[in-house]
């Protein structure tokens, strides 16, 4: 019974990555805390689940030459370090007997409630595609590399903010840049951290891989069938319900997390 709701789960969230473009550790891990899979399991098996699954879509990317690899550098010189020394954090300098597991789910939480933001505001955000003169822009491969650094750590904590919340950085630092590249960028950015983080909850133990089989064989063929539903449903409809089914989860998780399993 367990492996015939992993892959409808996974039918579910690829659903609404193919009819979105947002949603996988999003929708993916909130879903497993909440049918009972321990936090840390959750987290380990859905970066993994990640990384396994934007890799076609990162080769795809890459033909169509709408990556941007030294941007894709910038960030995983920040992101891919610190994603280490966080796992090498929870594996060595946090006692066995603690559990970390409601931290990771608060972690989880806000990473939701941030990516709601984005998700609410994405036009605002990419704004007019006129060049800004800002600090931040004229720093903008420092400001690009620091915050390769906070993705790696919350990336690692929660397995969310490696999709959305990274394209909505690309948006602000870089407006020029067309949309296809900051998806493009962001895709090939989110494979190598979603698979260096998930291989570290590999090592600390944290990866069920029944549920990794079951995950992806629902979601491969529901992201296929998401992408053609799209093309008949506007996305103006489609992204504030799941930016409020988002802001939902996260509130539930930052503010009443489920007790540990």
């Amino acid at each position: 019974m367990d492996l015939i709701f992993y892959i409808f789960a996974g039918a579910g969230v690829g659903l609404a990555v193919g009819l979105t473009g947002v949603g996988g550790g999003s929708l993916m891990t909130p879903i497993l805390i909440l049918s009972g899979v321990p936090q840390k399991i959750a987290i380990g098996t859905d970066l993994l689940y990640a990384a396994v699954t934007k890799t076609g879509a990162m080769h795809a990317h890459h033909r169509q030459g709408t990556v941007r690899w030294k941007l894709v550098l910038t960030l995983a010189s920040g992101s891919i370090p610190a994603s280490l020394i966080t796992t090498l954090t929870l594996r060595y300098l946090i006692p066995e007997s603690f559990d970390y597991g409601p931290f990771l789910t608060h972690s989880l939480g806000s990473m939701l409630i941030m990516t709601s933001a984005v998700v609410f505001f994405k036009k605002r955000i990419q704004g007019t595609g006129e060049e800004p003169h800002t600090w931040f822009h004229r720093q903008s491969t420092l400001v690009t590399f620091a915050s390769g650094v906070l993705l790696g750590i919350f990336v690692t904590l929660s397995s969310v903010g490696a999709g959305a919340f990274c394209a909505a950085l690309l948006l602000l630092l870089y407006p020029r840049l067309p949309a296809l590249q900051v998806v493009g960028t962001d895709i090939a950015h989110a494979v190598p951290l979603t698979l260096i983080a998930g291989l570290g909850h590999l090592w600390n133990d944290n990866v069920d891989f029944n549920l990794l089989f079951g995950l992806l064989l629902g979601s491969v063929p529901a992201v296929h069938l998401g992408a053609k539903l799209a093309a008949k449903i506007p996305n103006t409809v489609l992204q504030p319900i799941l930016a409020v089914i988002l802001l939902v989860i996260g509130i539930k998780f930052a503010f009443f997390p489920i007790g540990a399993h």
